[in-house]
């Protein structure tokens, strides 16, 4: 089951308040992009984020899931929380990297 598009605005209304937001479309589910930074993983309308050392005092309690076959455990983040958006969001972009394109490889004839 793939995520609703209506879940996924809610999400990007959600973390508006902190920048330029996004959401692309990936692998039939969605990441949403602040500042184009991906800080959030949507799958199945459930909002997923990295496991950072820096998150797990404001999420020692938050339950954890792994949202497709081989990805690594994350938590999965109340995104109706204000409070706690306020104290996680902006660490996850602090820590979270601008993604780089790579170069296509040419064929050589």
């Amino acid at each position: 089951m793939a995520s609703s598009k209506q879940y996924i605005q809610f999400a990007c209304d959600q973390v508006q308040a902190f920048g330029a937001v996004r959401a692309q479309l990936m692998f039939g589910d969605y990441m949403i992009y602040l500042n184009e930074r991906p800080i959030i993983l949507i799958c199945d309308d459930v909002p997923f984020i990295k496991k950072l050392p820096e998150l797990a005092p404001y999420l020692a309690d938050a339950p954890c899931g792994i949202p497709y076959d081989g990805a690594h455990e994350r938590y999965i983040l109340d995104i109706e929380n204000r409070e706690l958006l306020e104290q996680v969001v902006p660490i996850l972009e602090r820590l979270t990297p601008i993604p780089t394109r790579k170069p296509r490889k040419r064929k050589t004839p």
